[in-house]
């Protein structure tokens, strides 16, 4: 550990614990062994990091938040497992995210550019990818996955073993305990779906022609009275000509869950 002028002098900091030279590291904060963080990321105040964790650069983790602390897992007995988080991510108030365990990956995983607002909760062997938005009170049981520019509203509460697909949107309070494919809204207790995130892929640059390829698609393979098997076909088609079409019926005829309806 390089112990530099960034570094408060009432932080606890373990000796095994590998911190780059220009990290800041606020009053009162506990890092434990086995914790790496990289350049320019900022810990504010009273957070806890337990290892073994690895952090990367430019991250901002705010006061009061406790990461890489172990499961909540009754199977957990104290194996190895971690935490890695990647670049740029936005950790607000009062954030938990556990490490993984060895009924899994073994590790938990965060990408980069994440923005994870106050009391958001993380559970051991999730898979969090990249640019993705958690607002307030959003909780993953274990063993989730979110894919890239998701969007999940306040108190989102997704079931263990789910998967949130690619620029899907939770509207405020939705609980999955199905699979919600990529590019789809969903709102709702237990959550229903509510056609395409129009207006999302439409900020991200989606022409209106893959926008209507994955609507089409969607009806087909979610809404459509038929069988997914009777409607797989016209999709192939599209899929040819929008890999964005290839991505969605990927994930839906993947699902080990089910889709969300």
């Amino acid at each position: 550990m390089n112990k530099t002028e960034n570094i408060h002098p009432t932080a606890i900091i373990d000796s095994s614990a590998e911190i780059d030279t220009d990290v800041s590291i606020g009053a009162y904060s506990i890092i434990g062994p086995d914790v790496k963080i990289g350049k320019k990321t900022v810990i504010g105040p009273h957070v806890v990091l337990n290892g073994p964790t690895t952090i990367g650069s430019g991250n901002r983790i705010f006061q009061f938040s406790s990461i890489g602390e172990i499961p909540q897992d009754k199977k957990f007995h104290g194996e190895s497992s971690e935490l890695i988080i990647g670049d740029d991510n936005t950790i607000r108030e009062y954030v938990t995210i556990n490490r993984g365990t060895e009924e899994d990956q073994g590790f938990t995983k965060i990408g980069d550019r994440n923005w994870i607002m106050v009391y958001v909760h993380i559970a051991h062997d999730c898979n969090v990818e990249n640019d993705i938005t958690f607002a307030n009170g959003t909780t993953l049981a274990g063993h989730v996955t979110v894919e890239d520019y998701a969007i999940l509203g306040g108190f989102t509460l997704v079931h263990q073993f789910c998967r949130i697909g690619a620029h899907s949107f939770c509207a405020m309070g939705t609980a999955l305990n199905r699979d919600l494919p990529p590019y789809v809204m969903a709102s709702g207790n237990y959550a229903s779906t509510h056609g395409l995130n129009k207006e999302g892929l439409k900020r991200r640059g989606f022409s209106e022609e893959c926008i209507a390829a994955l609507h089409k698609s969607y009806k087909l393979l979610v809404r459509s009275k038929h069988s997914r098997s009777e409607n797989l076909s016209e999709v192939k088609i599209l899929a040819n000509q929008f890999p964005e079409v290839g991505r969605f019926m990927n994930f839906v005829i993947s699902s080990e869950r089910g889709i969300v309806q």
